[in-house]
This record gives C-alpha cells, sequence and structure tokens, in this order.
C-alpha cells in the first residue's frame, strides 16, 4: 500500500473499508462537487457504487491508466479529499492529468496544495512521468492557485473542453514539466 506523508495530511490508494467513508465524503459535498464535475450516475452516491469505484481505482493502478489517492489527515485520520492522475500516457508522451475534490469545509487550509504536490512528486518519481496537466473552469480561482502554488504553468485557455451539467465549459489549462527531464 503506497502511503505517502506530508506536514499535516497523507494520501493513499483506496481500500474497500474506506467505501463509507467516501460515500459520506460525497454525500456531504455533493451540491458542492457537482458544480465542477462530469455527469454522476445514480449508482454513485450508494455504498455498493462507491465499492465498485475503489475495486475499479485497484484495476486501474495495476494496468497504469489512473492512480486515485484519498487525502486523509494526520491528526485524526479522517479522509477530505481526492486526488488522481488520470489519462496516463507512455510512449513518446509519458504524461497524465490530475484531478481533484476536498470536502468543502476543508478550502483554505492549504491541504490541497500539499496533495497535488504529494501526488505531483509521486508521479516524477515513482512513475517516471515528464509531465502533469491539469484543467480548471476559469472562474474557479482557488484551484488555479492551488496548481499555481504546486509549481504549475498556465498554458491557455481550452474553449469548450469538457462537459459539466449539460454545458460546455472552458477551462484553464495548466502543466508541470518533471524538472529532472
Amino acid at each position: 500500500m503506497t502511503r505517502i506523508n506530508g506536514r499535516s495530511i497523507y494520501i493513499r490508494a483506496f481500500k474497500t473499508d474506506d467505501a463509507e467513508e467516501l460515500l459520506a465524503l460525497q454525500l456531504t459535498n455533493r451540491d458542492f462537487f457537482e458544480r465542477f464535475s462530469t455527469h454522476r450516475d445514480n449508482d454513485f452516491y450508494t455504498l455498493e457504487g462507491q465499492k465498485t469505484r475503489i475495486k475499479s481505482y485497484a484495476k486501474s493502478w495495476e494496468l497504469d491508466q489512473q492512480y486515485m489517492f484519498g487525502i486523509f489527515t494526520l491528526d485524526k485520520d479522517a479522509l477530505i479529499g481526492t486526488v488522481n492522475l488520470f489519462e496516463v500516457l507512455r510512449g513518446s508522451l509519458q504524461g497524465a492529468f490530475i484531478g481533484y475534490f476536498l470536502d468543502q469545509k476543508q478550502n483554505g487550509k492549504g491541504y490541497m496544495t500539499e496533495a497535488v504536490k504529494l501526488v505531483v512528486a509521486y508521479a516524477f518519481e515513482h512513475l517516471k512521468l515528464h509531465r502533469i496537466e491539469a484543467g480548471v473552469m476559469p472562474h474557479n480561482i482557488g484551484s488555479i492557485r492551488v496548481l499555481e502554488k504546486a509549481g504549475f504553468h498556465k498554458e491557455g485557455i481550452a474553449v469548450k473542453n469538457v462537459k459539466i451539467n449539460g454545458r460546455w465549459e472552458d477551462h484553464q489549462m495548466l502543466a508541470r514539466i518533471n524538472p529532472n527531464d
């Protein structure tokens, strides 16, 4: 089990035992998360749905396609968010996209910046990726600041590239390059 510690949080792969806590996080933050995410089926908000997702994460990890981590506080060992590398590309690209969600009550405390830094370090040091990309709706200033604090640079606007809540949304594209390449 990969566990990576930071100053105030740690990240690790999900276990099926985490399903109840993950479901509670999703239900508590449903309205908040859905403002920034693609459509979620009804089974997403069930315990069985979360267990299925966790099993899917493990399979994607084994196949080097996606790496999903839970974000846990060091002091209370509480799940406060998720951070993932997805669309992992090998060959001549050696890259991935990063995505994340944080409990709305935990925003502004530096947890997500710390989690992003931990995942990027994992991507560069263990997965040997060259480039990590992120797309953020331009009005989501907090998320853009998280990425900039974690060393990402702005690259431009991708016009109408992600469908969120039935609308094609523009995204500010940011990236970080492995400094060892």
